[in-house]
Order: C-alpha cells, then structure tokens, then sequence
C-alpha cells in the first residue's frame, strides 16, 4: 500500500532514518542533488536534521512516500519567501529509492506538493534539475515549463560538472 503524508516537526525527525536511506541511495546512485560520494549515513543525518529544523520554523514542508509503512521517497517545498515574494516557493529534492522507482511515487509526491503550495496561497513553484538526468525527463510530463540551462551549474555526485535545467510551475 502507497502512502503519501505531509510530515510534522516530531514526525520529521522520527522519518530521519529512513530519509537517510533514501538520500544516501539517490546519491550513491548518482543523483545530482548537493551532496558528493561517497556518502553515508553520517552524510545524510546533519541535512536531514536541518530539513526537521525548517519543518519546525514553518519554512519547509516535508513530504513522504511510503511503501508497506517505511520511506522510499520524499519531496519538500521551500515554502518561506523573501517579502516581494509571497506568491512563490522552490520545489526541492524529489527523492524516489531506487527499488521504489517505476511505481509512480514521483507523480504522487509531486501532485500532493502541488496541491499543498496553492492550498497555502503559492501561485508558482520553481525547481532546478540535472541536465541530462532521468529525473529531467520526469517535470515536463507532470506540466512543468522549461526555462533554461546554466551550464556548469554543479558537480555530478562522483565529480565533474553538471549543467542545471530550471522549471517552473503555475499551480494556482
């Protein structure tokens, strides 16, 4: 059974475990999302702790997937703007593991982030991306805009620069 849930503060920090697993995974599978290898748990516990912070200031909504009770994706909207934009927020690390992936938990965390950002007033939500990964292909079928590419934007996970695709999104 699939389940998508907007975490709490406490319900954040009890996730921690389980988004380690998932974070670690994408990276260590090549997901070009901040972090280098290697990478561990150690690696993960310290973002995902920050990633709790924010959920308890109200800056962050965390979001999981869930397969059979335990974490196997996740996604988070940067939902705290500076004042001359109130109407936005920044799609942040859609993390699907990777024996999760092909069960349309991308598609599920994404229409639940979606609906979340407009219900709390965001008209338009924007994301960044690798150029040339998998999960580029995954916004155009969900209805986000191609802006462009920086290129040199970032490091790969295992070295060597990335170029970044930007998209947007209007949701209310």
């Amino acid at each position: 059974m699939t389940t998508i849930r907007l975490l709490d503060a406490v319900q954040a920090r009890a996730a921690i475990p389980d988004l380690c697993d998932v974070l670690v995974d994408c990276v260590n599978g090549g997901a070009s999302v901040g972090f280098m290898q290697p990478y561990g748990v150690g690696d993960a516990e310290p973002y995902w702790q920050g990633v709790a912070d924010a959920v308890t200031a109200g800056a962050t909504l965390l979001f999981v997937a869930e397969l059979e009770g335990k974490v196997v994706g996740t996604v988070q909207i940067g939902a705290a703007q500076m004042p001359n934009q109130p109407h936005r927020a920044d799609l942040k690390k859609l993390l699907v593991h990777r024996s999760a992936r092909g069960k349309g938990l991308a598609r599920l965390l994404m229409d639940a982030a979606e609906r979340e950002a407009a219900s709390r007033g965001k008209t338009i939500l924007v994301l960044d991306t690798a150029t040339g990964s998998d999960a580029e292909a995954i916004y155009p079928r969900l209805g986000w805009e191609r802006v462009g590419v920086i290129p040199a934007y970032a490091l790969w996970p295992e070295g060597g620069f990335c170029a970044s695709t930007f998209f947007y999104k209007r949701v209310a």
